[in-house]
């Protein structure tokens, strides 16, 4: 056992002894009453204020679909051949969602802090980390390992994550999506656009194989190795739907006779529009079954913004729609670190995407379009998936909601866009970065826009270096022979004694526990960080978003590798 294992070790028995404490603590101590500073500001100004986000539609990008809870009930279970060639975990989607240790504020404003044991129970809870297995001794991953976490602001949350590996390339996908009005969008897109770009990426051979299994109901190599958190939902019902629609795909794919596929760039923009077409299709397509039909009109007209990465080797893209975002995390040969931008945000406040906008629509409305830095004084990102309330005319929206069996979970009358004169007026485009990576590149971070509202990224960059040289500095120097359970625990007391906290394992869950957490200075303030977490739901949202946080730590052994093979040859 090396001795970083040792340190996660010692880590892990630390975590649940803690956690064994608070279990106790919260049954017999009453826990202490917010009335500091900064817990007395927050509760103040959050008084003040907590009816806006009720009165304006502006907030709409955010919050106002998701408070409604959906009352139709999931039929029989899909077929298991199709959970199967998915290669997703059982888990099914839940609607109500948990409030978790959050406290509810009273008409009193009574609110309790939580306990340093809690919070970290909170903000762990999410936490997700794999490393690949390298495929052979010669050829191995550039893709060291990468974590991730996500902290919920909404109830339930309306960001969603993917990882997983192609087993056709080898190559690894990650993608952050952040959803608004609701997170059907957001769901949907992260369970199915992988699969689109995959089979973008396929020869015409490997379609024609997958499509001869399918049409003799023979069983079918899987495409993936998905890493999943075993909370993570996935929408079984619509699991049969979503694979007739992607089968309909890669066999236009086959009729196009492209022998060896489309290039990464190209697939991710055709995978990103077409994906965004089929959902428009779903939610007009008339079925039977109730569920299904509603959630197609969930998964519409609700949005969500997307970021992917694409790691093959040393090359990397990235495709953005929306406002989630990507750096790099780049250290010269002096040491000093840099953010290296990937992304640019798709809102009003990039002039480039002002002019795509205005030169996309009559000059009558160059008023109109964007008012308040939102999309027709509503939406705040200018590409995103579903979203059709911003792109079908408006005899389409009515023609299609009279169809639908329940609309007070999708809310969606209340939030007709004004001006709306010659849709669309919103696009699934992505925008794709191509980055060979090289010894330097160390990491890569992709966040959704709440950590990008409290952080900047040559701060986030600081935190994930910072972070990697004190796990470095504060492994225990031990001897690497018979550590038993006792030798472990002794090396905790000690640490304990010495008062040197016991550091997040995670780095996004220490990304996040500074971005809700920090002062001004960078410094953790434990009341602070109570308070953000004690929070109630209607409250919570007002102060923080959705935060969602992958961060993919490059192989700079094997990057030096491919660059020496390729020079000798």
């Amino acid at each position: 056992m090396c001795v970083s294992a040792l340190n996660e070790d010692i880590w892990k028995i630390s975590n649940y002894i803690v956690f064994l404490k608070a279990g106790i603590k919260q049954h017999t101590d009453t826990l202490v009453r917010m009335s500091r500073t900064v817990s007395g500001w927050i509760l103040k100004s959050a008084k003040q204020s907590v009816n806006v986000i009720h009165r304006e539609k502006c907030h709409y990008s955010k919050c106002l679909l998701t408070q409604q809870q959906v009352k139709w009930r999931s039929p029989s279970k899909s077929k298991a051949v199709f959970q199967k060639w998915l290669c997703y975990p059982v888990h099914e989607i839940n609607f109500s969602g948990e409030r978790s240790f959050r406290q509810i504020s009273s008409e009193n404003d009574v609110q309790f802090l939580l306990s340093p044991s809690q919070i970290n129970y909170i903000l762990r809870a999410n936490e997700l980390s794999y490393k690949p297995v390298e495929f052979n001794g010669k050829n191995p991953s550039t893709v060291f390992k990468f974590e991730s976490n996500q902290l919920a602001s909404n109830t339930p949350c309306e960001d969603r994550r993917s990882a997983a590996t192609c087993l056709q390339t080898n190559g690894h996908f990650f993608g952050v999506f952040d959803g608004h009005a609701g997170s059907a969008c957001a769901q949907s897109v992260g369970e199915r656009l992988f699969y689109y770009i995959a089979v973008s990426l396929m020869s015409q051979k490997t379609l024609e194989d997958i499509e001869f299994a399918s049409e003799h109901m023979k069983p079918m190599l899987p495409i993936f190795q998905w890493h999943k958190h075993k909370d993570d939902h996935l929408y079984r019902e619509g699991a049969s739907l979503y694979i007739d629609h992607l089968r309909v795909y890669w066999q236009e794919l086959i009729n196009l006779d492209n022998k060896t596929g489309m290039s990464v760039d190209d697939a991710m923009v055709y995978a990103f529009q077409r994906l965004d077409s089929d959902i428009s299709l779903e939610a007009q397509v008339p079925t039977d079954n109730e569920f299904l039909r509603n959630l197609t009109l969930q998964v519409a007209f609700s949005g969500a913004t997307a970021c992917v990465s694409h790691v093959d080797g040393v090359h990397l893209h990235i495709a953005n729609a929306g406002d989630c975002r990507a750096i790099l995390g780049v250290q010269n040969d002096s040491g000093a670190w840099s953010a290296v931008p990937l992304t640019a945000d798709h809102n009003a406040f990039n002039k480039a995407e002002l002019q795509r906008l205005h030169a996309e629509h009559p000059p009558s409305e160059k008023d109109t379009i964007v008012t308040d830095n939102r999309l027709l004084g509503i939406l705040m990102p200018f590409r995103a998936f579903g979203d059709v309330l911003f792109k079908w005319s408006r005899e389409l929206q009515k023609s299609v909601l009279q169809n639908a069996c329940d609309l007070e979970p999708l809310n969606i009358y209340q939030y007709s866009p004004s001006n709306y004169h010659t849709p669309p007026y919103l696009s699934a485009e992505p925008e794709v970065t191509y980055h060979k990576l090289r010894p330097q590149d160390k990491f890569l971070i992709m966040a959704s826009d709440g950590l990008w509202d409290m952080l900047e990224s040559e701060q986030v960059v600081k935190l994930v270096a910072n972070h990697l040289s004190e796990n470095s500095l504060q492994e225990p120097k031990v001897s690497a022979q018979k550590r038993s359970l006792g030798k472990m625990y002794n090396l905790l007391l000690k640490r304990q004694s010495r008062k040197i906290p016991v550091p997040d394992q995670n780095i996004a869950t220490h990304l996040i526990r500074h971005a809700i957490g920090s002062n001004e200075d960078g410094e953790i303030e434990q009341e602070k960080l109570a308070t953000m977490l004690s929070l109630s739901e209607d409250l919570a949202r007002m102060y923080r978003d959705d935060i969602t946080v992958t961060v993919v730590f490059f192989n700079s052994s094997a990057i030096e590798s491919y660059y020496k093979e390729n020079t000798n040859s």
